[in-house]
């Protein structure tokens, strides 16, 4: 069960699941701000949309298409 930390906060999830998944058992949903200040969220779970993009461990990665790792940070807003 890996632990990871998103925007400092840390978050403990199955092994396999994905960090759209650990955004949203961490209670926010939104994965980043648009240029405009809005808040988005993941929308098609393929990796298609880039909605769910975060920053992972200093890269940018699409929390759909990423597995959570122990210890991995993920920073949400840009």
């Amino acid at each position: 069960m890996p632990q990871l930390f998103i925007d400092g906060q840390p978050v403990s999830l199955a092994d396999g699941a994905t960090v759209a998944a650990a955004l949203s058992m961490a209670g926010d949903h939104c994965s980043r701000t648009s240029v405009s200040g809005h808040r988005r969220a993941p929308v098609c779970g393929m990796g298609i949309c880039q909605e769910c993009r975060v920053m992972i461990n200093g890269q940018r990665r699409l929390a759909c298409q990423t597995l959570c790792l122990e210890a991995m940070e993920v920073v949400t807003y840009e």
